[in-house]
């Protein structure tokens, strides 16, 4: 079994064959996906899909690429949605330095916010940190007093960042960027006790070898199983044993109905 902890698959991306892809996932024994939302234009999309699938299961928060000058609004939007509905997590969430760095003073109060949040839901915090994962560790640090719990998704840091990761507690997502000859991250996670990490795929984004350029989805994430064996010296199952488990003992079963 093999749980895919971070899919967009409530995206138009999907709309034409999403009852394929959720076969394909059933076929390569994908038990769970968990959806990351984007901002609240995505969440009644997130809930459709849930609806249908209830495999597939809502996080809540503003991803860092849609924070504006409107940030707080939509914080309130994410504070009134988890009163009223149940969520598995805070995500994605965080600070984004490669795309646009207009709001990134609004990506950090609403980052820094959100931690609170989770904190206060006693819920996992899913932490988008593209070319700012020193900024990310060091306000989950700051912030850390043992209830902090979560995923540095799309983890494509060093040695010395991964034993931060491992020091507060929190997990590393891998996904199809381990698969990619010259991205050095194979060499990192081969270092990292699989009890820290988790399968994603990012799905449509950063599909694996052999299908980099493609859309991506969440049946890949055999891919990135079978790459991490080779990486650990084991067998798919014993990942997707372990990664599982990592997986259902951080989200607890939360926002499943």
């Amino acid at each position: 079994m093999f749980i895919d902890t971070h899919a967009h698959i409530y995206l138009e991306d999907f709309k034409e064959d999403l009852e394929e892809v959720i076969k394909r996932c059933r076929h390569e024994k994908v038990d769970s996906i968990y959806m990351p939302n984007i901002d609240s234009t995505t969440v009644e999309d997130m809930w459709r899909v849930h609806d249908l699938y209830p495999q597939c299961i809502p996080m809540i928060g503003i991803h860092p690429c849609y924070v504006k000058d409107n940030y707080k609004e939509e914080l309130r939007i994410v504070e009134k949605e988890l009163t009223e509905r149940r969520y598995c997590a805070l995500g994605e969430v965080g600070i984004d330095l490669y795309w646009d760095k207009t709001f990134v003073n609004e990506q950090e109060k609403a980052f820094d916010i959100q931690i609170s949040m989770a904190a206060d839901a006693s819920l996992p915090i899913v932490i988008h940190s593209r070319d700012s994962l020193d900024i990310t560790i060091d306000f989950i640090q700051k912030k850390q007093k043992g209830q902090l719990k979560g995923i540095f998704h799309c983890f494509n840091g060093t040695d010395d960042q991964a034993r931060k990761i491992m020091d507060m507690g929190f997990l590393m997502g891998i996904g199809g960027v381990v698969t990619y000859k010259n991205a050095g991250v194979d060499k990192v996670v081969s270092r990292v006790p699989m009890e820290f990490l988790v399968l994603e795929t990012d799905a449509p984004y950063l599909s694996p070898v052999p299908f980099r350029g493609k859309r991506n989805e969440s049946s890949y994430i055999t891919r990135v199983a079978e790459k991490i064996s080779e990486l650990h010296n084991t067998t798919i199952e014993e990942v997707g044993r372990i990664t599982t488990s990592n997986a259902l003992h951080l989200f607890e079963d939360k926002g499943r109905q």
